[in-house]
C-alpha cells in the first residue's frame, strides 16, 4: 500500500542526556511569586499547582514507558514539499474499511488521538458495528512534534498543509478518504474540502468558532445553552486571547522562553488544556489524564516545538489578515467553508459555537452538541467523538 521509496519507519528515540537535561533543569526552576491575597487562575496558572505538577514531570511521571507505548504504534516520515512529515499509520483487518484523516490543532500533538485508534480501526473489539471499520492516519502538523525541525518559513499556510495531507494520502494509496480535526486541524480540513473535494469522502470539525473578534456576541434571542456560549464567547476575547497575540505578533520572542524553560512550556500549554476544557473540570487532570497532557507536553519540550508551533500561528494569523483586507471576511475557521463535500460539526460542552449564528439555513448536514468535554474530545470524551464520527460517515459509506 504504502510508497515505501518515499515512507521510512520511524520511533521515538529521546537521547538520555535529553531527559537529563529536562530533570535537572526542572530541579534548577526559579521559581516565581504569587502576589499576597491573589488566589486562583485569574491571573494565569498559580505557581503552586505549576510547582506541584512539574515535581511529578521530575519524579512520578515516566517519559521511556510513554515512549515505548508510542513506539508501539506504527509511525513513519516522509518528505513533502521539503518538510519532513512524521505519522502514524493504523491500517484495520477490515479490507473494506474506509480511511481517516485525522488532525490535531495546537497545544496538541498525534498524542491527542491515541484513546481512540482501537475503537476506529477494530470496532467490534470495542462494542462498534463491524462494518464501521476506519484505516487511521494521524500526521503531526508542520513544526509541531516530529515533523520538525521546520526547514523554511511559510507552513502557516492551511492550504499547503492540506495539499501536503493530499500527497500524504496518495503515497498510502488512499485516493478517496474521509477527513476529521479540530482546533488547527478543523482549518486544514476544511481546506482539504476546498482543495480535493473530489477525494473527500466528509468533513468532520469539532469547535469550530467562526465570530468576528471584537464584536461582542448579542445573547438576545438565544436559548439558556447558547446564551451561556455567547456569554463565555465574550469573555474569551476579553481575558482569553493574550497567547493568540503573543504567538501572532512576536513568536520568536515567546520562543526563548519556550526552547529555555520546561516549567515555562508546561504553563503555557497547561492553561490552555483548563481553560478549554469541559467546564465541570476543575483542573486540567480532571478533564484529561495527567500523563497523557505530559506525555504531549513532553514531545513539544522534546522536539523544541513549541517555537516552531508559535511561528506557524504568527503566518496564519498574517495569511488570515491579508485574507480579511482582501475579501472583508471576520471571524474563525467557518464551518461551512467544506460544503462541497458532506460536512459535520461536533460540538462538546467547553466550545463556543452557536449554530443559529454560524449556520442559520441548516446547511451542514451533521450537527452534533453534547454536555461533556471541550477542545481535545478525543482526550476527554472518546467515546463520544468516536460515535459522532460512525455515525458521519457511517451515513456516507456505499
Amino acid at each position: 500500500m504504502e510508497t515505501t521509496d518515499l515512507i521510512r519507519p520511524f520511533r521515538i528515540e529521546i537521547p538520555q542526556t535529553d531527559l537529563d537535561d529536562l530533570h535537572d533543569r526542572l530541579d534548577r526552576t526559579r521559581w516565581s511569586e504569587d502576589l499576597p491575597g491573589v488566589d486562583g487562575w485569574d491571573r494565569g496558572v498559580p505557581t503552586a499547582y505549576l510547582r506541584e505538577l512539574a515535581t511529578y514531570w521530575t519524579t512520578g511521571f515516566d517519559w521511556r514507558a510513554w515512549e515505548a507505548r508510542l513506539n508501539g504504534l506504527p509511525q513513519y516520515v516522509t518528505d513533502v514539499d521539503g518538510q519532513q512529515i512524521h505519522f502514524v499509520h493504523v491500517r484495520s483487518a477490515d479490507p473494506d474499511a474506509v480511511p481517516l484523516l485525522l488532525t490535531h490543532g495546537w497545544p496538541s500533538s498525534f498524542v491527542e488521538f491515541l484513546e481512540v485508534i482501537g475503537p476506529l480501526t477494530d470496532p467490534a473489539s470495542y462494542g462498534g458495528d463491524p462494518g464501521g471499520a476506519f484505516h487511521v492516519v494521524i500526521p503531526s502538523l508542520p513544526g509541531f512534534g516530529f515533523s520538525t525541525p521546520l526547514r523554511e518559513a511559510g507552513w502557516g499556510n492551511l492550504f499547503r498543509v492540506a495539499g501536503a495531507w493530499a500527497e500524504l494520502m496518495s503515497r498510502l494509496g488512499y485516493e478517496r478518504f474521509a477527513a476529521h480535526g479540530g482546533d488547527v486541524g478543523a482549518g486544514v480540513t476544511g481546506m482539504l474540502s476546498v482543495l480535493a473535494p473530489d477525494r473527500v469522502l466528509g468533513a468532520h470539525t469539532t469547535g469550530p468558532t467562526p465570530y468576528p473578534f471584537g464584536s461582542p456576541l448579542d445573547l438576545d434571542g438565544l436559548d439558556e445553552v447558547d446564551r451561556a456560549r455567547a456569554a463565555r464567547f465574550n469573555e474569551y476575547q476579553r481575558d482569553g486571547l493574550g497567547y493568540l497575540h503573543l504567538q501572532s505578533t512576536r513568536p520568536q520572542t515567546l520562543a526563548h522562553l519556550l526552547t529555555d524553560s520546561p516549567v515555562g512550556q508546561l504553563g503555557w500549554i497547561v492553561e490552555k488544556f483548563r481553560e478549554w476544557t469541559d467546564p465541570g473540570a476543575a483542573l486540567p487532570e480532571d478533564a484529561v489524564d495527567r500523563d497523557q497532557l505530559l506525555a504531549n507536553t513532553s514531545i513539544y519540550w522534546f522536539t523544541r516545538s513549541g517555537a516552531s508551533a508559535a511561528h506557524i500561528t504568527y503566518e496564519g494569523m498574517q495569511a488570515f489578515r491579508q485574507f480579511v483586507e482582501q475579501h472583508g471576511a471576520e471571524g474563525g475557521g467557518d464551518p461551512t467553508a467544506g460544503l462541497g463535500v458532506p460536512t459535520g460539526v461536533a460540538v462538546f460542552a467547553a466550545d463556543l459555537t452557536i449554530r443559529s449564528v454560524v449556520d442559520p439555513g441548516g446547511a451542514i448536514g451533521h450537527w452534533s452538541e453534547y454536555d461533556r468535554g471541550g477542545h481535545f474530545p478525543a482526550m476527554e470524551v472518546p467515546d463520544l467523538l468516536v460515535g459522532d464520527l460512525r455515525r458521519f460517515f457511517g451515513s456516507l459509506r456505499a
